[in-house]
């Protein structure tokens, strides 16, 4: 089986750096997520694994081989773009067979006329129909092989190309922000159907998205890149409860995760607004404390004062907004349907063990739950 190796690559645009000496491995079967906002490098970075951009500098390993100075075509690749990129004027089955036609043919083969009678041609392209036929039938596209692109839905046109790609089982699959022009309710489906045939074909996979609830929902592990930079790659859970930069900590959760400017002392208790919190850590001076809002809680006896501002149904939850300390912190709980809403000033506790604390650069801290209130 194959898999994907990029080694120090950095790509420049002009004065720009677009990636700055980015390196990424995804094993044999493995599927990778490489999440990020838009204009952080990872098109650019799928673009380069591709064979479409060329690095500055750096490598480009598939299935154990050096890529980086190959043409797309010998790279032996399959990607999935987000316009689906599906020839207007040919059918479902046709658009299928094209990467078939295109390694199984000879150019005479190929031809309009002569290539149909050309010899070993009508075996060949009988066997491309078969072939065509089978992935079209495993995306369930069975009944649509004499369709055109405009007859079909935007889901089907994305699993016409998605059905294109595993046609020919490749070394490994990219897929650039396949599923960004589906409504909601199809991305959920196609977001099934796509790790489905993942499983399946067994393939070493980089999927390249914006949207952090496709990384976490279909990846075995998550890279999230920032600035040209991967910051961490890990698994779905670690990435979300265990963020090494603060960075990670801020663009990986919906609602984003509260963040509060706190202080350590001299004797490493770590306070708010003057008032400990019950944590403590060696590190000393002006940190940041990051809590996913599920993970606060009013509480009589809690360490903050808080201020209650206004509520968000969304069915199974809540999400009660407000501001702690001297009312210049926003801070979001999630809270379950049903729980007891604040509706002026409250105390509010939080889980020591799932707190998060973060140094002026951003790194993780180290933090312990003080075995008094005061320490």
């Amino acid at each position: 089986m194959a898999g994907i190796t990029i080694q120090t690559v950095t790509k420049r645009f002009g004065s720009v750096t677009a990636l700055a000496g980015v390196s990424l491995d995804v094993q044999p079967g493995e599927f990778v997520a490489l999440v990020g906002p838009s204009g952080c490098g990872k098109t650019t970075l799928m673009r380069i694994v591709a064979g479409i951009e060329r690095a500055d500098s750096g490598r480009i390993g598939i299935a154990g081989r050096d890529v980086t100075d190959l043409r797309a075509a010998d790279r032996d690749v399959a990607m999935v773009f987000q316009s689906y990129a599906l020839y207007p004027h040919l059918t479902v089955a046709q658009n299928i067979a094209v990467p078939l036609l295109m390694r199984r043919l000879s150019a005479a083969q190929r031809l309009p006329l002569i290539g149909a009678v050309w010899p070993g041609s009508r075996a060949a392209r009988r066997a491309i129909r078969q072939d065509a036929a089978q992935a079209a039938a495993a995306l369930g596209l069975g009944t649509m092989l004499d369709r055109r692109p405009a007859q079909l839905s935007g889901g089907q046109r994305q699993r016409v190309a998605l059905a294109r790609a595993i046609v020919r089982s490749p070394k490994a699959f990219l897929m650039d922000e396949p599923l960004s022009n589906l409504d909601a309710a199809l991305r959920v489906q196609t977001r099934r159907e796509i790790v489905e045939i993942h499983r399946r074909v067994g393939a070493a996979t980089l999927y390249v998205t914006h949207d952090q609830t496709e990384a976490l929902t279909m990846a075995d592990r998550v890279a999230v890149m920032l600035g040209g930079e991967i910051l961490q790659v890990d698994s779905p859970d670690r990435i979300y409860a265990d963020p090494q930069d603060l960075r990670v900590a801020t663009f990986i959760g919906s609602p984003r995760i509260n963040t509060l400017p706190v202080e350590a002392r001299a004797d490493g208790a770590v306070t708010f607004d003057g008032e400990p919190l019950g944590l403590g850590t060696p590190a000393q001076g002006a940190l940041t404390l990051a809590l996913r809002p599920e993970d606060l809680r009013p509480d009589p006896a809690g360490p903050l004062q808080a201020v209650a501002e206004h509520v968000e149904f969304l069915g199974e939850s809540l999400l009660l907004h407000g501001r702690v300390g001297r009312g210049e912190t926003p801070v979001t709980l999630r809270l379950l349907r049903g729980s007891l809403v604040p509706q002026a000033a409250f105390r509010l506790a939080f889980a020591p063990e799932r707190a998060l604390l973060f140094d002026p650069e951003g790194r993780r801290a180290p933090l312990r739950q003080a075995a008094h209130a005061d320490v």
